[in-house]
Formats: C-alpha cells, sequence, structure tokens
C-alpha cells in the first residue's frame, strides 16, 4: 500500500500563516489532493492542541482522522481518499553555541496525544512561551530538546526541518552547523531522517556522507490549503492499514528497498530552483543573479 504523506505544515497559530488553516481546511485540500497522510502542524500550541483534541479522533495507533460532525459537508473535496493526520509540531532553537548564535527549526512528531500533552508540559516548565506562536522560539539547545522529547517518549521522531535554509536550519551557512554530530552532539544517533526544505532535493542530499543512511524526506511547509502536496513523501507499507508506527520505522531505518517491511518508496518534489536559495542579488537595486553569474561576477552590487 503506498502512501502519499505532506509531514510538515503550520496552523492558523503561526506567523504568516493563512486564517482559514484549520482542521477542516487541511482536511478538505488533503483530501482534494489525494493526501494520505497530513501532519496537524503547531500541536506545542495550547490552543491548536485543544482544537486538535477535540475535533480529531484516533483510528489507528498514533493516527487521527477529522470526526465526521466537523467536515462541513463539503463537496469540493471528491477524493476517496480519508486523510489521516499524525501529529507534529516545528520549534525554532535560538541559543549560542561555539561563539556563534545559532538559529534551529526542529520538527517533532509524537506517537500520541498523551505524549505531545507531555512534551508541552515540559517546554512550559522549562520557560517556553508556548502561547507566542505555533512555531514557538525556545532557547534550549537542539541536544536539550532531544533530551526532553525522547525521555517522555523514545518512540517520538526528532527531524531537522528545511536542513539547508541559510538561515534556522541544521545546514544552514548563517546560523547552521557543519555536521548532525555538531549540531546534536549525543543524540545525532537518534536523528534518523532530515527534510529536504522546498530548494533541495534527495540527490542533492546524498552527496553529505552522513546522510547516505538517513532517510529524506519531503514536505509542503504550507502556510494555506493550495499550498498543501507541493512536497511530500512516499511511503509503501504491507498490507491496507498503516499506523504511527510504519511511518516511525520507515524513516529510523531509512528503508527504500525492502518492500516486505515499511519504506520510503520516494519523493514529491519542486524542481530545487523553485526554491529562495539558489539566485542572489540586491532587491533596492533591481539585481539578480544565478550561480554562475555570481562566481562570474562577485557578491559586490555593481549599482550601489
Amino acid at each position: 500500500m503506498k502512501i502519499i504523506a505532506d509531514l510538515q505544515l503550520h496552523s492558523r497559530y503561526s506567523r504568516a500563516v493563512s486564517d482559514k488553516m484549520v482542521l477542516a481546511e487541511i482536511a478538505h485540500w488533503a483530501k482534494l489532493k489525494g493526501i494520505d497522510l497530513i501532519a496537524t502542524g503547531d500541536f506545542t500550541h495550547p490552543l491548536w492542541f485543544r482544537e486538535i483534541t477535540s475535533k480529531l479522533e484516533e483510528v489507528a495507533e498514533g493516527l487521527f482522522r477529522l470526526q465526521e460532525e466537523e467536515t462541513g459537508g463539503s463537496t469540493v473535496a471528491t477524493s476517496a481518499v480519508t486523510p489521516r493526520f499524525i501529529l507534529e509540531a516545528e520549534v525554532s532553537s535560538i541559543y549560542t553555541q561555539g561563539g556563534r548564535q545559532r538559529r534551529i527549526h526542529n520538527l517533532i512528531y509524537a506517537p500520541s496525544l498523551t505524549t505531545a500533552a507531555k512534551i508541552n508540559e515540559e517546554l512550559t516548565r522549562r520557560g517556553c512561551n508556548l502561547l507566542s506562536d505555533g512555531r514557538p522560539i525556545i532557547g534550549l539547545s537542539s541536544p536539550q530538546l532531544c533530551e526532553l522529547v525522547l525521555e517522555i517518549d523514545e518512540r517520538c521522531l526528532i527531524i531537522p526541518a528545511h536542513a539547508w535554509t541559510p538561515w534556522y536550519s541544521l545546514y544552514g551557512s548563517k546560523s547552521g552547523f557543519d555536521s548532525l554530530e555538531e549540531c546534536f552532539g549525543q543524540y545525532a544517533k537518534y536523528i534518523y531522517g532530515i527534510e529536504t526544505g522546498l530548494s533541495s532535493d534527495p540527490a542533492m542530499n546524498w552527496r553529505i556522507r552522513e546522510l547516505d543512511q538517513r532517510a529524506i524526506i519531503s514536505s509542503s511547509d504550507a502556510h494555506s490549503g493550495p499550498k498543501l502536496g507541493r512536497e511530500a513523501t512516499i511511503f509503501e507499507v504491507p498490507g491496507k492499514e498503516f499506523s504511527y508506527q510504519d511511518v516511525y520505522q520507515a524513516i529510523k531505518t531509512a528503508n527504500y528497498q525492502d518492500r516486505e517491511k515499511p519504506r520510503i518508496a520516494g519523493t514529491i518534489e519542486f524542481y530545487p530552483e523553485e526554491g529562495k536559495y539558489h539566485y542572489t542579488g540586491h532587491r533596492s537595486c533591481g539585481i539578480r543573479y544565478s550561480p554562475a553569474e555570481t562566481r562570474k561576477k562577485g557578491i559586490t552590487c555593481p549599482v550601489c
């Protein structure tokens, strides 16, 4: 059985996100686009978590669907797919390490509402203001975040988000690191995969040796319904049902080959140039350079 999964998005409680991004809207667009598994996004936000707990019902271990009374009787979404939700949140860690400020976005996946609630409680206990944003800024380092989450439930997944974004990512040139071990320390062995982001694809990521044995996932990072599924991950599981454990196992083992076990069958990608970070320039002066032009002309604006 193949599962099209969009494993990262944001709710209306995150900055720069459509106020239409409620569970019914997310489910509607997922169904319209044939997405089988969709992230809840933002489970760390108390108001959004309240909506998750009141409007979703568990239909398989760690997976949920919108309750019937919440669908609103939509007639636009005609796909036979009934989207399932997986509990997901993104946090922004800003801290100092090695004499530099680090800004890292990490994704957290939880196998149950109980686990998600405990993560929220512990983040709050450590001084994190979860009401500030759906993607909260926290002062915890990446190793501290791993310690917190994995001590609550070792079956949680922690995935570096949009791993190549210059700011706010694992490998980011402005505030990131040069390796998983440098970023996550002793917890690097528990980082089973990374998210490509819109500006990279699996082939680009597989040029990095430490990613050879780690899963590569793609997600939309959608801020509105129509953006769902612009990137996605395709899982394949034996049988006709699937659960959180299948997703966990496919990512943990980075399995692309064994058809008898849960595996990642592929990804759905933007062409990377569609993302932000392949061109440079100076907006005020109307200068825009391709990588080839930048190599030839340098990084100084010729106008100002």
